[in-house]
């Protein structure tokens, strides 16, 4: 596989985004990070569940995860739907497997949270920062405990039911102990590649891969006034993953060296850092150089190290003897 996923049939136009029912906003701008549900399926429980994410590594447009559910006697009839990896598979037969997840809605249903570049770049640049580890973790546990909160058993009195199927990079053995930590009575699963291995995380994969393209090839330009403005920007910005030809071309063409790039754009990834450090215009600070400006953010130290925050804004300092 290569640094970045290209479908076999990239030639094929991609789904209206109408058609992809986590798309709550089709014609407007993306801004602000969304979690979308779908019915609540009416078959009784306990259920399993299954999470996975798109677009953790793309430079260019939101990290979505996603999440699937169905009763747990369903496993059968869901082993043949046909899921698989997302990755593996081609546009058109991801799309068509949402819909049939969409169809079964009596058994199953599904859940996405879509984290908008903004929100990705400005928890990483914060201080202290927000990794992204932190905020696919903050994401995994916003679904399942919404999922909770709608009526969805996953787990049976008296029995701990393998209910939660994760699918992971890195380390999986403190993530699995986290969420159960977090979530009492139900028995975690926090495997690499388990969208390969589990349906039901295929199916989590499915949903988040489909609202990721959709988003991404209708981007709507919040900087965009009138179309033509928009019209500079383009719509081919590639797969979004660093190393992929065309998203390295419409980086090369987009980048506006006084203000950057638009807002599909992660600023905190280090392909942008270089990009900016190396062409666009360098900026001065007024106070660059000023140093008693730059005193008014400095922490305290020795006595008055942790000092409590009317001290600290009323300028008290300590004393060594009086």
């Amino acid at each position: 596989m290569s640094s970045y996923d290209s479908d076999s049939d990239s030639g094929s136009p991609p789904p209206p985004t109408h058609l992809v029912p986590s798309i709550v906003n089709p014609g407007k701008p993306v801004t602000a990070s969304y979690t979308y549900h779908s019915p609540l399926p009416t078959a009784p429980g306990p259920y399993i569940l299954g999470v996975d994410e798109a677009g953790r590594g793309p430079v260019l447009g939101p990290m979505v995860y996603g999440v699937a559910f169905c009763p747990e006697t369903w496993k059968d009839d869901l082993d043949g739907l046909g899921f698989a990896d997302s990755k593996t598979l081609s546009h058109g037969k991801r799309t068509g497997l949402l819909s049939i997840l969409s169809r079964h809605s009596e058994h199953m249903g599904w859940s996405v949270r879509v984290l908008c570049p903004q929100a990705i770049s400005s928890g990483m640049l914060r201080i202290p920062p927000i990794n992204l580890n932190k905020q696919a973790q903050e994401a995994t546990v916003l679904l399942i405990r919404e999922v909770l909160d709608r009526g969805i058993t996953l787990s049976e009195v008296g029995y701990l039911l393998d209910a939660v199927y994760v699918d992971a990079l890195g380390p999986t053995k403190g993530h699995e102990a986290f969420l159960s930590n977090l979530f009492p009575g139900i028995k975690f699963t926090v495997e690499a590649k388990a969208d390969s291995k589990y349906k039901i995380v295929s199916a989590a994969s499915i949903a988040a891969k489909v609202t990721r393209d959709a988003c991404l090839e209708e981007w709507v330009w919040e900087e965009a006034e009138s179309l033509s403005e928009a019209a500079v920007w383009g719509s081919n910005v590639g797969s979004g993953y660093p190393g992929d030809p065309k998203t390295k071309a419409w980086l090369e063409a987009s980048l506006d060296k006084t203000f950057g790039f638009p807002g599909l754009v992660r600023f905190s990834w280090a392909t942008i850092k270089v990009i900016l450090e190396k062409e666009g215009h360098p900026v001065k600070w007024v106070d660059e150089g000023q140093a008693h400006l730059i005193q008014a953010f400095e922490t305290g130290t020795g006595r008055d190290k942790n000092r409590c925050t009317i001290a600290r804004e009323l300028g008290i300092k300590s004393v060594g003897s009086l």
